[in-house]
């Protein structure tokens, strides 16, 4: 599915399309995807202004006075600029249409992704308990270790765990801790401090460039802009299951843990 990286970029890619416009129209084809779109959105956004489009973990926020439209990606989902009178295909779910005459479409073949409302001055039930941005300042070496801290679990799944830190997917986590040369079953709580800060650099570093890269190009995943991503070029483990390692030359281990695919190094992480 998209992750922090793919979700950015195509908030970049958006952005200079729809910052500012009055969206004069919202086209629901299909409101049954991961969660229902609210009956009254199209009330509480036409006629009104885009102020800025932020993210949150993997929410993208389209702000307006009144309120923010959340929207997830789920595990299919892009958004693209058309022609407000480009005919959409059958998986086209939804158009916010502006006074551009362009329209911005999601489409969502697995219906995953979610289009939902946040009344300005709240906030949402699903943004409530998220950790913080993981190249944000709250995101430091203290904070990680305090969060491992007598804990047995894999350092894998705490990274990945959204209360702990957004947008450390599977893609990044493999890549991460491959960098930080921390093997991916270490129990968090028995890695030290040392370790915590170098694994809190590379998750920075490899976040930072991929989003400046444009993304992992996944099978499902085009950029807001209409460009792939170009980072997966640029891996060193995931999806190479049983390939040399770049640096030692020794095989590639791949297991499954917390049912996601997992690659590491046997000799580079430990």
């Amino acid at each position: 599915m998209p992750e922090l990286p793919e979700v950015e970029t195509t908030r970049r890619g958006i952005e200079p399309h729809i910052e500012g416009r009055i969206i004069s129209a919202l086209t629901i084809r299909q409101p049954k995807l991961r969660w229902p779109v609210p009956d009254q959105l199209a009330e509480w956004v036409v006629g009104c202004r885009i102020s800025s489009v932020t993210r949150r973990g993997k929410y993208l926020l389209i702000n307006l006075q009144g309120g923010s439209v959340m929207i997830h990606l789920g595990m299919s989902g892009s958004l693209y600029m058309v022609s407000s009178d480009q005919p959409a295909a059958y998986h086209d779910h939804v158009d916010m249409v502006l006074d551009s005459g362009m329209a911005l479409r999601l489409t969502d073949p697995r219906r995953f992704g979610s289009v939902l409302w946040q009344p300005a001055g709240e906030s949402h039930s699903l943004l409530e308990s998220l950790g913080p941005e993981p190249l944000s300042s709250d995101f430091n070496a203290a904070y990680l270790q305090q969060c491992c801290a007598g804990r047995k679990q894999a350092i894998k799944q705490l990274i990945m765990n959204s209360h702990i830190v957004v947008g450390v997917g599977n893609i990044y986590a493999n890549e991460a801790l491959f960098s930080a040369g921390i093997h991916p079953k270490r129990a968090a709580g028995n890695i030290s401090a040392v370790r915590l800060e170098r694994l809190v650099d590379e998750i920075k570093v490899i976040l930072a460039r991929a989003i400046e890269q444009g993304g992992t190009t996944l099978k499902d995943f085009v950029g807001g802009d209409g460009k792939p991503g170009y980072f997966k070029q640029q891996l060193n483990v995931y999806g190479r299951g049983g390939e040399l390692c770049h640096h030692c030359k020794s095989t590639l281990k791949e297991i499954r843990l917390g049912q996601r695919s997992t690659v590491y190094c046997p000799e580079c992480q430990h």
